[in-house]
């Protein structure tokens, strides 16, 4: 029963942490990567679609995105959809393909990206300890139950604790590797 409960705290947990991965890369560092544009949707034909279901999304260079839409006709709709995503960047089309170049980041916007990041890594960590809350209120469950003993439920908190932490430390690995990233000029 109580291997149980930390084994699912243990995979909320990861899962919480792939989250935080997942909303952070979608934040600009001033280097071009095709995570940048990962939430934009185009009208394509009515239907919200993906811009990766769209085109082909690739790296040109260091600060330059490209995109090659399979269907030439919707270029201005994706033109359209990376303005409207208000991620800061201007599109450039030539009729057939889209560049798009990513401006280096000023001082006062790096902050404000740090900012972000310690925010969505605060929420992480929130996530997680509502996973131990979680856990821990099962196994008191269990034990009055009588599912469990004290000294196996007091066992089981103490690793749940030790897997929080775990996750927490990654967490604030993490946002040290973004900051890294992002203040690097």
């Amino acid at each position: 029963m109580n291997n149980q409960i930390i084994k699912d705290a243990k995979l909320r947990m990861d899962k919480s942490i792939d989250a935080f991965r997942q909303e952070i890369s979608k934040i600009r560092t001033g280097k071009a990567t095709t995570a940048l544009l990962d939430g934009i949707k185009v009208d394509y034909y009515g239907t919200p679609t993906p811009l990766n279901q769209v085109g082909n999304v690739s790296v040109l260079d260091s600060h330059t995105l490209s995109i090659t839409p399979w269907d030439k006709s919707i270029v201005s709709s994706i033109d359209k959809a990376i303005l409207i995503a208000d991620l800061g960047l201007n599109p450039v089309s030539d009729g057939t393909n889209i560049k798009v170049p990513i401006p280096a980041l000023n001082e006062e916007r790096r902050r404000d990206l740090m900012k972000l990041v310690k925010k969505f890594g605060e929420d992480a960590k929130i996530a997680i300890r509502n996973v131990r809350r979680d856990a821990n209120d099962h196994l008191k469950k269990a034990e009055k139950d009588k599912e469990l003993s004290e000294d196996l439920r007091h066992d089981a908190e103490g690793e749940v604790q030790k897997y929080t932490d775990e996750h927490i430390k990654k967490i604030d690995d993490i946002i040290k590797h973004k900051e890294d990233e992002i203040m690097e000029v």
